[in-house]
């Protein structure tokens, strides 16, 4: 059994993982489950070398005779989930970033929860005006085509409006809740 682009693929995953690693630090609790990998490693350099055990582990125990069907099968199974676990967390990281960025700033203090109100009353009332303006020249467009595309943009500054004002509603109940709460 020639493992060498297992252990190709493992050097690669490796190399990422530090990467990562370095800019994301530890994580707050273990990153797999202990039947994934055992080590409960916060980062993911330590379960990278924990399948590559899984390949030395399979290459001695062919080596020496002793690697039998069912154990065989087992190890290279262990290895497939370790393997795809390391390539979901890395792929996703990506998204995970996003949502942590988009998460509410639950520890945001009350002057910066009013410094976000403002900005958003000031994108609000921009939004209004971009509209108004929109709608007033959108019956001097001569082609069908110019009167499509201004449409389509007033469609478009309308929902960047309705968004705006989602956001501010929800930062003014957010400070509606912090001056209740104390």
């Amino acid at each position: 059994m020639d493992l060498s682009s297992l252990r190709a693929e493992l050097q690669t995953l490796a190399n990422r993982a530090a990467e990562i690693d370095r800019k994301r630090g530890e994580s707050a609790k273990p990153l797999f489950d202990e039947r994934l990998f055992s080590c409960l490693a916060r980062l993911l350099t330590p379960c990278v070398s924990e399948a590559k055990s899984v390949v030395d582990t399979i290459e001695r125990e062919q080596a020496s005779g002793r690697l039998s069907a069912m154990r065989a099968e087992h190890l290279c199974e262990k290895l497939v989930n370790q393997i795809g676990a390391l390539q979901r967390e890395m792929a996703t990281l990506a998204i995970r970033q996003q949502e942590k960025a988009l998460a509410p700033k639950t520890g945001a203090s009350i002057s910066q929860l009013y410094q976000d109100l403002a900005q958003h009353q000031g994108w609000e009332r921009r939004l209004e005006d971009m509209i108004r303006d929109a709608e007033a020249k959108l019956g001097q467009y001569a082609s069908f085509a110019e009167q499509q595309q201004a449409q389509k943009q007033l469609l478009a500054l309308e929902k960047r409006l309705s968004r705006c004002r989602e956001a501010r509603q929800k930062i003014e109940s957010r400070i509606s809740f912090r001056e209740r709460k104390g």
